[in-house]
């Protein structure tokens, strides 16, 4: 699927709320983005959120496919997704 801004910013938000079903994930998210879960309402959002979300789920490809699953896409949506927000060659790879 093809992306633009805005349909990226919708899979990062469906994924934001994914993580908030799954509370281990979440509690890891938010550690490692060192947001409090009441930060999340003011910054929901933000672009930087969207990619923070989207990057977390990246770095692991049990993650990926969990996410995926959970939300009814392919695998690959949430890098296209990324790479819409931020560019091409922006994760290190070219898709």
């Amino acid at each position: 699927m093809t992306y633009t801004r805005e349909s990226a910013h919708e899979l990062a938000t469906t994924a934001l709320l994914y993580l908030a079903e799954q509370p281990d994930l979440m509690a890891q998210f938010l550690g490692a983005t060192g947001l409090q879960p009441q930060d999340l309402r003011k910054v929901a959002s933000s672009p930087d959120l969207a990619l923070y979300v989207l990057d977390y789920l990246l770095e692991d490809d049990r993650r990926v496919m969990d996410a995926a699953a959970g939300m009814q896409v392919a695998p690959g949506d949430l890098l296209h997704a990324r790479t819409a927000l931020a560019g091409p060659g922006s994760y290190g790879w070219q898709v």
